[in-house]
């Protein structure tokens, strides 16, 4: 079982709404309504772990997910949900070693992803016009500890993409169907194109550009819906609250014309 030291990264989980992010040589203290905690003495503990706070309740010691960070991310664009991301990541076909091309990064939550999911050797080059998008993305991205595997460019995407014969590339921007011809270039062949439109004219206009470039097949279209459950015993039901429709999700498949 893994040590937590002093530069270790700890979830300390107390109930579904009370999970907090600390770093013991950062936050000497966590003060919570339920009670403090000492941070300095969970060092030595084990991830899985407990402790009791000062009025007694316990809270447990998990080491942090990828989506455990971006839960804590700072948000100034609105960002594509995990029900979204997830999907995008297994129909993208990226794995380790992966080099992608995304734009635009925004608050940076598709940048963290992608990095999770092509590290150790992969890489993620992301394009923003926006430079205080970069910077507040910078330090989501550290926080997750994920800043090796990206290369942030002020640069807008619609002058040309740097990288060559890359294995995928990622839009979620306003008009992406005028980048088609920009996309089909920095992909190797059988590469893949995955854009994130949230209005169906978007949708209309995106299928319509990649369906007339004819250097795209497998062209698909989807909506993903999730549901919540409660999972309190004897009101385990779903959730009355849900996100339901955040965006259309296309993707498609270069080949050589």
């Amino acid at each position: 079982m893994e040590v937590i030291n002093e530069n270790s990264e700890v979830l300390v989980y107390i109930d579904e709404h009370r999970k907090f992010l600390v770093k013991p040589r950062v936050k000497p203290k966590l003060e919570t309504d339920r009670g403090i905690i000492n941070v300095e003495d969970l060092i030595g503990k084990k991830y899985g772990d407990s402790v009791l706070t000062s009025l007694n309740v316990k809270a447990y010691l998990l080491k942090p997910s990828i989506s455990d960070y971006i839960e804590k991310f700072r948000r100034i664009t609105q960002v594509i949900y995990p029900k979204d991301l997830g999907f995008i990541v297994f129909k993208s076909g990226i794995s380790s070693g992966s080099i992608v091309v995304e734009a635009g990064t925004g608050s940076g939550v598709l940048t963290a992803t992608l990095a999770y999911y092509v590290r150790p050797n992969g890489k993620v080059y992301t394009y923003e016009v926006r430079k205080e998008f970069i910077e507040i993305a910078k330090s989501n991205i550290k926080m997750a500890g994920l800043e090796k595997y990206v290369v942030f460019k002020n640069k807008n995407i619609e002058e040309g993409i740097d990288e060559e014969n890359v294995d995928a590339v990622f839009f979620d921007l306003p008009m992406p169907w005028r980048l088609v011809e920009i996309a089909y270039e920095a992909l190797k062949a059988s590469g893949t194109l995955t854009i994130f439109v949230p209005t169906m004219e978007q949708l209309l206009k995106t299928i319509n550009s990649l369906r007339q470039h004819k250097g795209f097949v497998n062209i698909e279209a989807y909506d993903t819906l999730l549901r919540l459950y409660k999972t309190v015993p004897g009101e385990i039901r779903p959730m009355t609250w849900t996100v339901a429709h955040t965006g259309y999700i296309v993707f498609a498949r270069k080949v050589v014309i």
